[in-house]
């Protein structure tokens, strides 16, 4: 799923992941929480690890001069980690709030993903449109998309055979 619109996937995720435990569906993985920053500085990164937590903050401050990636590599491993311990407890649902460069170069959510899928557990990926191209390729056309509204992703929830009523 890709929304067009700065932090618009993350506030469709983290709605989906709400109403999905609201049916009693068994969450793992993460959505993303952006925070408003002073004005001309970007905002940090935070993950909640679902279904309650915790938040990870995975973005670093690198100054205001900086242009480089913000990603705190080493939190987002964390996120992974936690994420992983939930999923191999049991989990009805993956949600993975990007797919982006980490996962692209075969690290970060990459590997979760990848497992969910080998034990027939449904992924919901938000999916980055730089690495729109790489995500196609890594999921070998088992991909299906879903628009990215809410009536389309309740739609897919409702689809899933896991799916309580």
């Amino acid at each position: 799923m890709s929304a067009d619109g700065a932090g618009r996937t993350d506030l469709l995720l983290d709605g989906l992941s709400r109403r999905a435990t609201a049916r009693g569906l068994r969450l793992c993985g993460t959505v993303q929480i952006n925070s408003d920053c002073a004005p001309g500085r970007p905002c940090d990164m935070d993950v909640r690890i679902l279904p309650d937590g915790p938040v990870i903050r995975i973005s670093q401050s690198l100054g205001p001069e900086a242009r480089g990636c913000r990603l705190d590599p080493d939190a987002l491993e964390q996120a992974v980690a936690r994420s992983a311990a939930r999923l191999a407890g049991g989990c009805d649902l993956l949600i993975v709030n990007k797919f982006g460069k980490q996962e692209a170069d075969g690290r970060g959510f990459r590997g979760l993903i990848a497992e969910a899928l080998g034990t027939d557990i449904p992924v919901l990926v938000g999916v980055n449109r730089l690495n729109l191209d790489r995500f196609e390729a890594f999921t070998d056309g088992i991909a299906e998309p879903v628009a990215a509204d809410s009536g389309a992703l309740d739609a897919w929830l409702a689809s899933l055979s896991r799916a309580p009523a």
